[in-house]
């Protein structure tokens, strides 16, 4: 193997080394709740750092879901026993409306009470799936009877 071969072998191990460090890192850190905004049975969770994969978020609900109960009361289920909760990335914080489709908050009492609609993953009980899990740059599943993870196809 000449010189030039081998630089260009170590060079591409320490790429995939990096990449790999990285992408381990995304899935390890700890996600931070922001903010919970909630409206009847529908709840908006603002975060930072949630997991990349669709594995990893519904993972992350299903061993957190009863500390959001506790801690924020969320899900709220309406009379019937449904309920919406949709994780947004917070990216660069609250802003003003200005902007042309940002998501704004009722429920504060300032004008910097918008976010940047980036939607990550959410969660809904309903009578004809029961409960959904929807990945916003991936696909949709529902929670089984026996606790499995389906997912459902699309047309």
């Amino acid at each position: 193997m000449t010189v030039k071969n081998k630089k260009i072998l170590i060079l591409f191990s320490l790429a995939v080394c990096v990449s790999l460090g990285y992408w381990i890192w995304l899935c390890l850190r700890p996600v931070e709740i922001v903010a919970v905004h909630q409206e009847n049975n529908y709840s908006d969770v603002l975060v930072r750092s949630f997991p990349p994969t669709d594995k990893g978020k519904i993972d992350w609900w299903l061993k957190n879901k009863d500390i959001l109960k506790e801690k924020y009361d969320i899900p709220k289920s309406s009379s019937s026993g449904y309920f919406t909760v949709v994780f947004w990335d917070f990216g660069d914080g609250y802003k003003e409306e200005g902007k042309y489709d940002r998501l704004c908050f009722d429920d504060m009492n300032t004008k910097v009470n918008c976010i940047e609609k980036d939607t990550v993953f959410s969660v809904d009980k309903s009578r004809n799936m029961d409960i959904t899990f929807t990945v916003y740059d991936g696909d949709n599943y529902r929670l089984g009877q026996n606790g499995d993870i389906i997912k459902i196809e699309s047309d």
